[in-house]
């Protein structure tokens, strides 16, 4: 069964928090050196990197200038992630229409950027005859086993195992498994979910 995995939650030490993987990885999303930081922060360089490797523990006041120059909140760098796990063969099936396939989410219900779907597609198998559009930024394809056929207005692209295709999640198309004897594997990735 899908569903949240949740750490037990236990009243913790602030020394022991490891929060250097979690500002360094703020800073690369930020697109900032360690020397940019360090200047905006007044702090320097080298304990800005010993800082990411957890040898040093900073100020109240250090970690906070920090946090305001990554534009994080000081409190995300404790916060227990929320996790999910879905086990094979126990993924919750769905149905977004279509003729000859079988779907399952493979990304919590609880989920919201991100919508991964897995699709057995029988030959002959699709999204149905009329061009349709998700309410999504993006749609991604994975062809895993098989031959895809994406109907596009005024395209068609031919996809086999291993060929992926990205495109806005405005864009009308429609799919099918063009083949009169095999499956079809594939995998949908929507964002935000739908």
């Amino acid at each position: 069964m899908a569903g949240e995995v949740r750490r037990p939650t236990r009243p913790h030490d602030p020394a022991e928090a490891l929060i250097g993987a979690r500002l360094r990885a703020a800073r690369q999303t930020a697109g900032l050196t360690l020397a940019a930081v360090a200047e905006q922060a007044g702090l320097t360089k080298g304990f800005l990197s010993r800082l990411e490797r957890d040898e040093v523990s900073p100020s109240v006041a250090s970690l906070v200038t920090v946090c305001g120059v990554l534009g994080i909140g000081v409190g995300a760098l404790f916060e227990v992630p929320q996790t999910s796990l879905v086990r094979a063969g126990e993924a919750p099936p769905i149905n977004f229409g279509g003729s000859g396939l079988r779907e399952v989410l493979l990304t919590a219900g609880t989920q919201r950027q991100l919508q991964v779907i897995h699709s057995q597609v029988d030959p002959g198998g699709g999204g149905g005859a009329e061009l349709y559009a998700l309410a999504c930024d993006v749609e991604f394809v994975y062809v895993v086993a098989g031959r895809l056929q994406l109907q596009l207005p005024g395209e068609t692209v031919e996809l086999q195992a291993g060929d992926a295709f990205t495109m806005p999640g405005a864009t009308p198309h429609t799919w099918l498994n063009p083949s009169a004897t095999a499956s079809a594997e594939v995998l949908w990735a929507l964002t935000p979910a739908p």
